[in-house]
């Protein structure tokens, strides 16, 4: 897992080095429809819409993209995206990136306590590995190979992107399939716990 997850990472961020990246401030207009949902600031009032603020600019793009193709489905979102360019995409991620991620507060304190074993060790016996590898012990995730930042998210949200990804319901996370297969091996308890955890996560 760990030659793996390397392999992703030096590959990620190579591809990286012919990006430009968008305009935050361009940006800012162009992602005045996203802000009923998201909210003006990235940070979303409601458990069920993620919060896009400091995500991640390469992964923000990567998931508008695959949203506006349909190579991940968001029925909420969709034909908002359809006239969107190529540029107004990239403005629209650089600005969401650009903003501050509100905390959260873990919704149970045992169940994030048994969050944060998963998300900091992962299950040995499950072969399931640490979230942190990739998303950074912090939860601020890795900007250059694209794994978003985690630390505040809804944990409503989280469960349920968990939940797609065991499922099969969302499969953009790449050829290695590490999102599918790691989740593959959560049972409901086990994502909810993590779920919790990344919600009370911060950088401090």
């Amino acid at each position: 897992m760990k030659k793996l997850i390397s392999g992703v990472i030096v590959a990620l961020s190579l591809v990286s080095v012919a990006w430009a990246g968008g305009d935050a401030a361009a940006g800012q207009a162009k992602a005045a429809v996203c802000g009923g949902c998201h909210g003006m600031d990235g940070n979303s009032a409601v458990p069920n819409f993620p919060k896009l603020a400091g995500l991640g600019e390469r992964y923000l793009l990567k998931q508008i993209k695959d949203i506006k193709s349909g190579a991940r489905q968001v029925p909420e979102m969709t034909g908002l995206l359809d006239a969107l360019t190529e540029q107004d995409m990239a403005d629209i991620a650089a600005y969401f990136n650009s903003k501050q991620r509100s905390e959260g507060v873990a919704p149970d304190k045992a169940l994030a306590e048994k969050g944060r074993k998963i998300y900091m060790s992962g299950i040995k016996s499950k072969k399931i590995p640490a979230c942190m590898a990739c998303h950074s012990p912090t939860g601020q995730g890795n900007a250059a190979a694209g794994f978003p930042a985690l630390a505040g998210q809804h944990s409503d949200y989280i469960v349920k992107q968990l939940k797609n990804f065991r499922s099969g319901a969302r499969a953009n996370d790449g050829d290695t399939r590490m999102m599918r297969t790691t989740a593959y091996n959560l049972h409901d308890t086990e994502i909810e716990a993590v779920a919790a955890f990344i919600q009370g996560l911060r950088k401090q």
